[in-house]
């Protein structure tokens, strides 16, 4: 039998872009299809935490393992879409490009910053959620959830063509509707986050539901409803929609 693997520390970013016309967009990127996790699905930017950005961790105040985590959703915001999210002074576009190919080269995130004449505002990101799957021999992540409103001076994000294969604006309600019609894939913890993130007709109105309703851990169960089997998360966490049969889900 399979065991369950150790989770590894990561950190995800939802970006809201407001247009002033309906709903929130939100910042997608489409995993290439060769990577070992959620191969083809869109994600929200995002990856794990490195050494690095916890010994960049410590030079903050808080709790490390939420500082580190917020740092890791920035750089890998930077490094995914070339986005200034949680930078402060907003670097030129010359300088966050530097800075960008700096991070794809290898730089410490720390060296990076000071190169780029800028540094981390991370109170700009709003903790929503954090998610622990527990599923035999497949990987797990121990992913935290943040939420961030979109510089309006911020450039144009752009595709690192790495990790990712192309990325796109686009509500919450339109992605799903992508995934129902076939047109696009979410994995079973991106399809109850944008239940969740629908509800929201702004930035402000969801960073208000996060900061009302303490970050639990949601690791899913497994439940028998109505005669099937279900893949679960606990109800009273903000989230419309708590089950979904498992012949529908993808977990990675």
């Amino acid at each position: 039998m399979s065991e369950i693997q150790q989770a590894i520390p990561a950190a995800t970013l939802v970006i809201f872009r407001e247009t002033g016309v309906g709903a929130p967009e939100l910042l997608m990127v489409e995993r290439a299809k060769q990577m070992a996790f959620a191969a083809g699905a869109l994600v929200f930017p995002g990856g794990r935490i490195d050494p690095g950005d916890r010994e960049l961790a410590e030079r903050f105040g808080g709790e490390p393992d939420d500082i580190a985590a917020r740092i890791a959703a920035i750089r890998e915001t930077v490094e995914e879409a070339g986005l200034p999210v949680g930078l402060g002074p907003m670097p030129s576009p010359a300088m966050l490009a530097e800075l960008r190919r700096a991070l794809h080269a290898g730089a410490p995130f720390a060296d990076a910053l000071a190169d780029a004449g800028t540094g981390l505002d991370l109170d700009r990101l709003v903790p929503f959620a954090r998610w622990l799957p527990q599923h035999a021999g497949m990987r797990i992540f121990d992913t935290r959830f943040y939420l961030a409103r979109l510089p309006a001076d911020a450039p144009e994000a752009s595709v690192d063509r790495t990790e990712n294969v192309r990325l796109l604006w686009a509500t919450a309600a339109q992605v799903l509707a992508d995934a129902d019609a076939g047109t696009a894939t979410i994995i079973y913890p991106t399809r109850r986050n944008l239940e969740r993130l629908a509800q929201f007709a702004s930035f402000d109105t969801a960073a208000a539901q996060a900061h009302a309703i303490p970050v639990t851990t949601i690791t899913p169960f497994e439940e028998e409803r109505d005669g099937r089997a279900h893949l679960c998360i606990p109800e009273g966490l903000g989230y419309p929609i708590t089950a979904e049969p498992m012949g529908a889900v993808r977990r990675q």
